[in-house]
């Protein structure tokens, strides 16, 4: 347990100090927010920052933040490090910078701020590139909290061929059409705050209850290849799996999220006061690295126990058995709809956001339900086709899972690019290592890992590594030359 408390430590002191760091680099005021100056009843629409903060916590914890660390933890115990590091000095850092730089602009959604802070050829690639992940993001939202509810509360058998998987997967897409079609106050602003005490309920369930049942955790100082009654070999994992970068792509959501900036992108829009945009976007995010650590921590317990065989395959199992063990029949139960709850209040504002992106850029009126439901079907059209291939091929959702997983900590980048020009635009410069470095590693991570992989160019790994060092160099090397041209540039503008 010393290590999943130090690991605890370091992301509440961290959130601490770097989130208050944050805030003084960025500078939060007192001007009038999008939710009052453009306010309209749908979108820009004031709200208290306790609701802000949970519904922005919902839109990002999806399946990542679960199923990730659960497969993560096969690596060993340094996950309960690298989860809080990144969590701190990467994801929460990106999440605040983009939710507050997109409330500063006037609410605008993360395509404008891309295509605001970079160029034609980056925001077109950015476009397509955001598009796909949230139609991924909305399959996958769709496939695993269905298929959760399936087989480990109603007990049904999850198959393609059954009846009751497509109705559950229907009923899901219609509370997705409601929520991204009616007000966000309307739907999302009255139904979240349930959804969030049973969230809570089964992350914090799950964590007294590591304590309370004695779970053994491997200590990192301890071998790697320790054998409990699960005959998990970290040590094998870690040798032979190539840490960096699959780890890093494995876990995502509970360290870095690309797919976050396109939500808390939402909620600037409905933020009142800037001061309120290091609770809302910086820390929602650190609970996040709390909720995948926990859920590490159950696995690494499980599989110690014998409980659950330590196969990644094998994580929405793990799941039931975490829930069911730690907090009985009836408590496992509401902590397994906590569970489905993350990813199905990720996937209604992915669709959501995709919609407000793709009017927003090609100026498609949204004012009237008729004009949102005529865009919101195209847009679903899309997601039921990749639903049905996942589904109905026998390795469809790996493929799926593994280009989600892949694009999601991808487009972290044109966030982080964009926030080193912001920076060096707004006279902050100095503080542009902020984002260069997660943006840094995570090129390094992503290029790599899809310069090796099968899903990808199946470079041999030595290969794969120099690429990745090669694109890490040229993508902060680019960075802060364009960003130095065009802090020049608007200095050149504001004397004439």
């Amino acid at each position: 347990m010393i290590t999943f408390i130090i690991g605890l430590v370091i992301l509440v002191a961290g959130a601490a100090c770097y989130g208050r760091f944050c805030e003084k680099v960025f500078g939060p005021d007192d001007r009038e927010t999008p939710a009052y100056a453009k306010q309209d009843g749908i979108d820009y629409v004031p709200m208290k920052q306790w609701k802000n903060s949970l519904i922005n916590l919902l839109n990002i914890a999806g399946t990542g933040p679960i199923l990730g660390p659960i497969q993560g933890i096969l690596f060993g115990p340094i996950a309960f490090i690298t989860i809080p590091i990144g969590n701190i000095i990467g994801g929460a850092m990106h999440d605040y910078f983009s939710g507050m730089i997109c409330l500063r602009d006037g609410g605008t959604q993360m395509p404008d701020m891309v295509r605001k802070y970079s160029n034609k050829g980056v925001f077109g690639v950015y476009q397509v590139f955001c598009s796909l992940l949230l139609l991924l993001v909305g399959a996958v939202f769709i496939y695993t909290p269905g298929d959760i509810a399936a087989t480990q509360v109603f007990g049904f058998d999850g198959a393609a061929t059954s009846v009751s998987t497509w109705v559950i997967y229907g009923v899901i897409f219609v509370y997705y059409l409601v929520a991204t079609v009616f007000p966000i106050d309307a739907i999302i602003g009255r139904i979240y705050p349930i959804f969030g005490a049973i969230l809570l309920f089964s992350a914090v369930g799950v964590f007294i209850g590591l304590f309370a049942h004695g779970y053994p955790l491997v200590e990192l100082w301890d071998t790697w290849n320790y054998t409990g009654a699960a005959s998990v070999a970290y040590g094998d994992y870690f040798s032979a799996g190539h840490f960096i970068p699959i780890f890093f792509i494995t876990v995502a959501c509970g360290i870095l999220s690309g797919f976050h900036s396109t939500q808390t992108a939402i909620i600037s829009r409905t933020v009142r006061s800037e001061k309120e945009g290091r609770m809302t976007f910086y820390n929602m995010m650190v609970l996040e690295g709390f909720i995948a650590m926990v859920w590490a921590a159950g696995a690494m317990g499980v599989y110690n126990l014998g409980l659950q065989s330590a196969d990644a395959s094998l994580a929405t199992a793990t799941i039931g058995v975490i829930c069911k063990n730690i907090l009985g029949p009836v408590g496992g139960v509401i902590a397994l709809v906590g569970v489905i709850v993350l990813p199905i209040t990720s996937g209604d504002t992915a669709l959501r956001s995709l919609r407000l992106s793709v009017s927003d850029s090609l100026k498609i009126d949204q004012s009237s339900p008729a004009k949102r439901v005529g865009l919101s079907a195209v847009i679903f059209v899309l997601v039921a086709v990749i639903l049905v291939f996942a589904k109905m091929n026998s390795n469809g959702f790996n493929i799926l899972w593994r280009y989600f997983a892949w694009s999601n900590q991808t487009l972290a980048l044109f966030a982080f690019l964009a926030i080193t020009v912001w920076m060096f635009e707004s006279g902050k410069g100095k503080f542009a290592w902020m984002p260069l470095i997660p943006g840094a590693w995570y090129t390094f991570v992503t290029i790599t890992y899809i310069a090796n992989a099968k899903i990808g160019f199946n470079i041999p790994w030595g290969g794969a590594y120099v690429i990745g060092v090669v694109a890490a160099i040229a993508y902060v090397s680019v960075l802060i030359w364009y960003g130095k041209k065009r802090a020049q540039m608007k200095a050149a503008k504001k004397k004439k």
